[in-house]
């Protein structure tokens, strides 16, 4: 299973109180809550870390580890799942989340894109509102969908292994 594969990477509670960093972030971090993989907390990491995935700013793991704390999710996979934007993908998840934008505010986008800094640069006073609108609606869908997905794949992995319990206790 998945638990026990990631169970390997997550840092123990001793390790944390070494880490001086980390004390900026208070004492709330070092619930053992926000450590642990547990249907909840894995569902409210994914809601967590792809939705600042999905929005276009410096530190995204910051925002989604001082998020993780508030939504009692887990906070290492709310941080790698903001990952899911690297510098491969954003484009394309921004380019993306700029159409959903100017589809929902009714602008017309440009159809004389070009995928440049430069570009980008220049045409920000007139892209920023559909990019960040466009951002948090599709940051916000994705993570509902991935909410509800894992929480219903969990519950069906555990009536799985209760059924196969079952079957071999007859």
């Amino acid at each position: 299973m998945p638990k026990n594969y990631l169970k390997k990477y997550i840092p123990n509670p001793e390790k944390l109180k070494e880490n001086k960093a980390l004390a900026l972030l208070g004492s709330q971090i070092y619930e053992a809550n926000l450590w642990h993989l547990n249907r909840r907390s894995v569902a409210r990491a994914f809601f967590n870390g792809l939705f600042w995935a999905f929005i276009p700013m410096p530190f995204q793991m910051l925002a989604a580890a001082m998020f993780a704390i508030p939504l009692r999710a887990n906070i290492p996979l709310s941080i790698a799942l903001v990952w899911i934007t690297n510098p491969i993908t954003m484009p394309f998840v921004f380019y993306f989340n700029y159409k959903v934008g100017s589809l929902i505010l009714g602008i017309e986008s440009g159809k004389k894109f070009q995928l440049s800094v430069e570009w980008i640069w220049n045409k920000l006073e007139h892209i920023w509102l559909p990019l960040y609108t466009g951002s948090i609606v599709s940051g916000l869908v994705i993570g509902a969908i991935s909410y509800v997905t894992i929480i219903v794949l969990w519950r069906l992995h555990v009536v799985k292994r209760w059924q196969e319990r079952k079957q071999r206790n007859q």
